[in-house]
């Protein structure tokens, strides 16, 4: 049965979906504090959040999803994803209805060569983030 109540059209570029484990998909409000808001919600942490969103500028940041495998899509566009391997850095080129899986814990960010417009899928709990000028710290060597 439909709820009446709740949002059935919505616009997935304001609004991330969390698909939980249970197989239910929350529509839940973006905006610029979502990730501090989603910090303090525990029932937030379960599944896998399904989100789109224009990008029209590179991302100042790098990040990473330690819980489990992204999924990118592009939607329209051009886009590489610049992805961390050992001690370089490889480049991943999508174009409209190209997909890429970032694997869990992978350092990854995105460089605009087209407006575009991206569909990502990640575990809901666990996204880190760190400045593009920030070079990653290794492990001392023993």
């Amino acid at each position: 049965m439909v709820d009446a109540k709740k949002k059935i059209v919505f616009e997935l570029g304001g609004t991330y979906v969390q698909l939980k484990d249970n197989g239910a998909a929350v529509p839940v409000e973006a905006g610029p504090d979502f990730w501090a808001r989603f910090a303090g919600q525990a029932e937030l942490a379960e599944g896998h959040l399904v989100w789109s969103a224009a990008q029209v500028r590179d991302w100042a940041n790098w990040e990473r999803h330690p819980n489990g495998d992204a999924l990118l899509y592009l939607l329209s566009g051009a886009v590489d994803i610049m992805v961390e391997v050992g001690d370089s850095e490889r480049t991943i080129s999508l174009r409209p209805n190209n997909a890429c899986i970032v694997p869990r814990g992978v350092w990854h960010r995105v460089i605009v060569q087209k407006p575009a417009n991206l569909l990502a899928i990640t575990r809901s709990a666990g996204k880190e983030q760190r400045p593009v000028e920030l070079k990653r710290q290794t492990e001392p060597k023993r």
